[in-house]
């Protein structure tokens, strides 16, 4: 009889994707942070917004550009709301856009700080096996192992050496799956029934 502690890990990172940028007032290439801030004009019937950021520095502003020209009717009623009212949830999401970033500068500085909110969905009793479900709505750059050796108190070496045991699985698998960064909807069975922590994971997994 298989014995599972099933629990749900949301990653929410707490530090933006920074641009570096050409900043005029430093002369050179320097990281530009999110201000939080939208700059929207309005034009007639047509709408240009930017994102201001400042230069991590010397605080000189950049506007980047999120569209120009945008006609009301072809908003969402939803992003109008967002932009007018400087909605935060909106705006992280804009923030957290890789590609659109990379658009706009060739390098971009991520951040692996995140408060991982932990939720069990599901306890038998003497559980032997531990089931995490990774919930990732923002981009986040840390590798997998970093992040269950973090979480866990279990070293990345115990932890690949798991992983190549077939003690810990990982769905859905692909090469190198340890050493890549984190993806939502990834789900991380490992079998415990022989680790003498095997409590303390379980304790870390939860808390």
């Amino acid at each position: 009889m298989c014995t599972i502690l099933k629990v749900r890990w949301t990653i929410n990172p707490r530090i933006a994707p920074e641009p570096w940028i050409a900043c005029s007032g430093c002369g050179g290439l320097k990281p530009f942070r999110s201000s939080g801030k939208i700059r929207l004009n309005a034009n007639g019937k047509k709408l240009d917004a930017w994102l201001v950021y400042k230069c991590s520095v010397c605080d000189k502003t950049w506007n980047r550009t999120l569209f120009e020209r945008q006609t009301v009717r072809g908003l969402a009623p939803a992003a109008l709301e967002a932009l007018q009212t400087n909605d935060i949830r909106w705006i992280r999401a804009q923030e957290f856009d890789l590609d659109a970033l990379r658009r706009k500068a060739q390098h971009i500085e991520e951040f692996t700080d995140a408060h991982v909110q932990k939720e069990v969905l599901g306890e038998t009793d003497g559980w032997t096996m531990l089931e995490i479900e990774l919930v990732v709505t923002l981009a986040y750059s840390a590798r997998l192992d970093r992040l269950l050796a973090s979480e866990l108190g279990l070293s990345r070496s115990r932890l690949q050496a798991l992983y190549r045991s077939g003690k810990l699985q990982i769905h859905p698998d692909r090469a190198d799956a340890m050493r890549r960064r984190v993806k939502d909807s990834t789900r991380i069975v490992i079998d415990l029934a022989d680790q003498a922590d095997w409590h303390s994971a379980g304790l870390a997994a939860r808390l």
